[in-house]
């Protein structure tokens, strides 16, 4: 392949006159004219999804902020992480995902609770109730907590900041319990913007109502990277992102079946066995395992993929506040309201809590089977044909 098709004398001249369109300067390389943006840039084009067959391009960066030459060393630093089977475009997301990682472990509490009340107050009707969260953050939370990274926050710290009025003023420590906590939650979720017209009631996880979920995931199995196929196996499996992430081949057995998210992991205090429909082993099996032990790994061998990277993806495909976690409620939905699977089968299947000691008990009986006929009624709803040409989504019950 020949290199150094363009010059610097040429690259000026395709801008100034215009030239929209892809200039190759070799090794692929490009200069991109784009018209509707009127603006040039540099992209490098690695290889071709085997899924899609659509190239995967990588932008480097504007042609008004980097020289030919820039360019040039930029794209040979990419292609020598590629030949060392190291893909930059997921290197550079989880960079990205770290930096926005670091930035909200060094949120403080009260920086956050300020920004959570002037992005939702507006939203809240009662006026009384808009003055109260900050009056009570102000008066019982600040001292203790509002210096504090609000990720580091954990139930000893709440506790230490309200026992003084916890058994005096009880109604009130409550409230204000559950304030810290939503405040913290929502700096786990990325800090996401309210939705238009929301209630006062903001939901912790927004969900994606269950007749869409088979449009979305047709155009999620069309998306080529580890982060995509995270996604849907965390989907399909109704997992949540800290299981996913850390999951390694040794949890995996592909003859059985199952997964056994090992205890200290989840969020139960026992291995917790997780019945695999046909379409997630079949993204195990086309997975490679030469990178180290974990299922999804990061862009370096010994590293699991970012705990932000599947939440980015999905806000680059819909951007409007939708959470991983979210999906979860959305198979709740969906299990309860098309299926005649015993409740606590569902409730089992997500791995919740279970109070009531009779279904205690059915718990641990483990009832794999029924969950596995669960797991593979959504896995079909989930690949439901997909009407084309129009927004009209297909639907699939399953019994």
């Amino acid at each position: 392949m020949k290199s150094n098709l363009l010059s610097a004398r040429k690259v000026d001249e395709i801008i100034r006159n215009e030239n929209w369109g892809l200039h190759h300067d070799g090794g692929g390389l490009y200069l991109a004219g784009s018209k509707k943006y009127k603006t040039f840039s540099w992209l490098l084009r690695l290889y071709r999804s085997t899924v899609t067959g659509k190239p995967r391009d990588m932008g480097l960066g504007r042609a008004r902020d980097l020289t030919l030459k820039e360019a040039r060393e930029k794209a040979r630093k990419f292609r020598l992480l590629a030949a060392d089977g190291i893909d930059p475009i997921e290197e550079r997301r989880q960079k990205r995902d770290q930096q926005r990682a670091d930035a909200l472990n060094r949120v403080t509490f009260k920086e956050a609770a300020n920004e959570f009340i002037a992005l939702h107050a507006p939203n809240w009707k009662n006026e009384k109730h808009r003055r109260q969260w900050s009056s009570s953050l102000e008066a019982y939370v600040y001292r203790t907590l509002g210096s504090r990274p609000a990720l580091a926050i954990d139930g000893a710290a709440v506790t230490e900041a309200l026992s003084p009025i916890w058994t005096s003023k009880l109604e009130t420590a409550s409230r204000v319990k559950q304030r810290i906590e939503r405040v913290i939650q929502w700096v786990k979720d990325g800090r996401p913007l309210p939705q238009q017209g929301a209630s006062k009631r903001v939901k912790h996880h927004e969900a994606l109502p269950f007749e869409q979920v088979p449009q979305f995931m047709d155009k999620l199995r069309q998306r080529e990277s580890i982060s995509a196929r995270a996604l849907e196996f965390t989907i399909l499996t109704v997992a949540r992102t800290g299981d996913t992430i850390g999951a390694k081949w040794s949890e995996i057995d592909l003859k059985t079946g199952v997964w056994t998210v090992s205890e200290g992991r989840h969020k139960t205090s026992k291995d917790f066995e997780i019945p695999l429909s046909k379409r997630a082993l079949e993204i195990l099996k086309a997975l490679s395992r030469e990178r180290g032990g974990y299922v999804f790994p990061g862009a370096k061998a010994t590293s699991p993929l970012s705990n932000m990277a599947m939440l980015e993806l999905l806000r680059g495909m819909n951007g409007n506040g939708l959470t991983v976690h979210g999906f979860r409620s959305t198979f709740r939905d969906w299990a309860g309201d098309r299926t005649n699977f015993a409740r606590e089968v569902i409730e089992h299947a997500m791995s919740h809590q279970i109070k009531d000691k009779a279904e205690a008990s059915y718990r641990r009986s483990s009832a794999l089977e029924k969950r596995r006929k669960l797991m593979e009624a959504w896995a079909r709803f989930c690949e439901a044909p997909v009407a084309r040409g129009d927004n009209v989504v297909g639907l699939h019950g399953a019994a």
